[in-house]
């Protein structure tokens, strides 16, 4: 649904996004992860057709964006990181105002302002001014904008930033409703994000592609150790060097109440790990797998420099 090909844009000398190639899938959440002035909003301005690029090739919806620049148009919905609305509309107005410029035709426009509403959970402000709701609800507007031609793709730039708590929640579950009927790409900062809304990531820095893939299969090429926490009926100094002398595994230590075992990625010890629970009757109340989480996963790529 997004395929990007050798994408490069240079400002003079400077080169904000350097030879990217990823897809996203159809239907799916991606996410776009980057420390500051890693390329990523110049990324998204691209796919939309708001920038050209310099060199290279990008795919929405089976369009080329740089040869068929009206259909891409046609078929994404943009939220940028500042969201734009005009504070003296109405939000109903405001969004038949959006639908209009998008060529919503005018049989279909009350419909779509409609659908909008109704997905984005705007029917409590639909009649007030902009001005007068939440940051919240303005950042719904945004979206509901976005969505109003009922695009197949949709690109959200920083949607949560700004939000309190409750907000961000709400948000979050909005952009998950979108899966499916959608193809969604959005960057943030906030790397618990990606993990409660997205399928999978690109990670780029400095204009540079480090990693793209689903969450698992990135955790999986990046894990160097594969492990369990055990929660033992008994736990002490003498059950942890039982485990430590255990052959295959490299490390064994205490991590609160539970004991953390760690072996080389290419092995199973599980099977050794629960003979051993029986063995010496040590009582196994729960064993789980160590996994790595999107935190540990964005800085080993990113500050490790490592690339896929």
């Amino acid at each position: 649904m997004i395929e990007t090909e050798h994408l490069t844009k240079k400002y003079g000398d400077l080169v904000a996004v350097k030879d990217l190639n990823f897809k996203v899938e159809k239907g799916k959440i991606w996410g776009l992860l980057g420390p500051n002035a890693a390329g990523k909003t110049t990324t998204m301005r691209i796919l939309t057709g708001y920038l050209p690029a310099t060199e290279g090739r990008a795919v929405v919806a089976g369009y080329d964006v740089f040869e068929q620049a009206d259909a891409v148009k046609q078929s994404i919905g943009y939220l940028p990181e500042t969201v734009p609305v005009y504070p003296e509309m109405t939000v109903e107005a405001y969004l038949g105002f959006v639908a209009e410029i998008k060529k919503v035709p005018g049989s279909r426009k009350k419909a779509a302002v409609d659908r909008a509403v109704e997905i984005t959970g705007l029917q409590p402000v639909r009649k007030r001014l902009i001005k007068n709701i939440s940051r919240g609800y303005k950042q719904r507007v945004g979206i509901a904008q976005a969505l109003i031609h009922n695009p197949q793709v949709i690109i959200l730039d920083e949607p949560t930033i700004g939000l309190d708590p409750a907000q961000i929640v709400e948000i979050r579950q909005l952009i998950k409703s979108l899966k499916g009927e959608h193809t969604v790409m959005l960057s943030t900062h906030i790397l618990a994000e990606v993990t409660q809304v997205c399928d999978g990531v690109v990670i780029i820095n400095e204009g540079k592609l480090m990693a793209s893939g689903s969450l698992e299969e990135l955790t999986t090429t990046y894990k160097e150790k594969d492990g369990v926490y055990l929660r033992l009926k008994k736990v002490d100094n003498e059950v942890l060097n039982l485990f430590r002398q255990l052959p295959g595994i490299d490390n064994a230590h205490f991590e609160g109440s539970e004991i953390k075992l760690e072996w080389d990625r290419n092995k199973d010890m599980r099977e050794q790990i629960i003979k051993l629970c029986l063995e010496k009757q040590l009582g196994l109340l729960e064993m789980r797998s160590v996994a790595m989480n999107i935190e540990e996963l964005y800085l080993r790529i990113v500050s490790g420099g490592m690339e896929q």
